[in-house]
């Protein structure tokens, strides 16, 4: 599939030592509160010049909304959700599955695009559709909360790219999802 389809697919998201993107009732302070320490944008803007398209679920599109300004102003944004009203914001498109979305990206002629957001994260994993991923994780231990990874539908391989760094014990490792020959 990855052959065939015109646009790469980039996580780029935040994590705890021990796997969580948020705790339970969604909250990100551990995860600001620490890249705020770690004193750069610890590469997103390098990251996000090359994305044209941001997709993410409902999770990561509600809290979201709370950011002023919106972030994602110069990309189309597409929602994967199977709740969220389709007019429910006119600065973002929401597909109801998978295909749907895919054949959208297709259509508008996508070329990079940021995956974002545990369950759609899995879902682009399980379908082969990441092409890399980096993880920016943040020394801290959450022992629960909304985990990045789970089933995936089997191994994925990965090769290392780089790893980096930054201030307050926050390490960055890329990597690039292997595909079988």
């Amino acid at each position: 599939m990855t052959s065939h389809r015109p646009f790469t697919c980039k996580v780029f998201i935040g994590i705890s030592l021990d796997g969580f993107i948020a705790r339970e009732d969604g909250d990100l302070h551990w995860l600001t509160s620490r890249g705020e320490a770690a004193g750069d944008d610890l590469g997103y803007n390098a990251f996000i010049k090359d994305i044209d398209t941001v997709v993410m679920g409902r999770g990561t599109y509600e809290p979201g909304l709370t950011y002023d300004p919106w972030p994602h102003a110069d990309k189309h944004v597409a929602v994967l959700s199977s709740t969220l009203p389709e007019d429910a914001d006119p600065r973002v498109t929401v597909h109801r599955d998978l295909g749907a979305l895919l054949r959208h990206l297709t259509e508008r002629g996508a070329k990079g695009v940021y995956v974002d957001g545990g369950q759609v994260i899995r879902a682009f994993l399980r379908a082969g559709l990441i092409d890399e991923m980096t993880l920016t994780t943040v020394p801290v231990l959450l022992g629960t909360g909304l985990p990045l990874f789970g089933p995936v539908g089997g191994d994925i391989p990965l090769a290392h790219v780089s790893t980096q760094v930054f201030g307050a014990g926050v390490v960055q490792s890329t990597y690039r999802v292997q595909r079988p020959s």
